[in-house]
């Protein structure tokens, strides 16, 4: 089912929820597309238009839901990303005192192929995946880098390298 949509606003932004403690779904405010610096287009669901189409009212609130979800979809990520580099720390601490150096191809062709077969599996552009790897490796290498120059000392880690 579909609602004529013709009179609201045009779309700018995002569906934005209201953090206000009525439980309200929708907020009054509309961002202008002056105000960023992109083409995509984007959806911003006034109170008024809510309050005339319920059913969009009732997706905005599955879309709230929804966003709880990737919410906490998002820290669990962050979480497993501190402890990842964690780990990444230490080896480069074990390469550092061995004398290796940070870069690893043999281990890098590995990765490439176990997450792009893993992003198949699980139903994702393998393009993602190496994104990912790209990023995870790259700082893993500056990070191991940092340490070999210390002498081995991890703590020339911080929170902002």
């Amino acid at each position: 089912m579909s609602a004529d949509i013709s009179g609201w606003r045009k779309p700018v932004r995002t569906i934005t929820e209201s953090n206000d403690q009525t439980g309200s779904d929708v907020t009054d405010d509309v961002e202008t597309a002056a105000n960023h610096d992109t083409d995509e287009r984007s959806s911003t669901i006034d109170s008024a238009a809510a309050r005339e189409h319920p059913e969009v009212a009732e997706t905005v609130a599955k879309i709230k839901s929804l966003r709880k979800t990737i919410d906490n979809i998002d820290g669990a990520v962050i979480h497993l990303l501190a402890e990842r580099f964690k780990a990444t720390s230490q080896v480069g601490v074990l390469k550092a005192e061995a004398g290796f150096a940070p870069a690893d191809y043999k281990r890098e062709d590995y990765q490439i192929e176990r997450l792009q077969r893993i992003a198949k599996d699980a139903g994702l552009d393998p393009n993602i995946a190496e994104m990912y790897r790209e990023f995870v490796v790259t700082e893993a290498k500056k990070r191991h880098k940092r340490i070999a120059d210390a002498g081995g000392d991890p703590g020339v880690l911080d929170v902002f390298a």
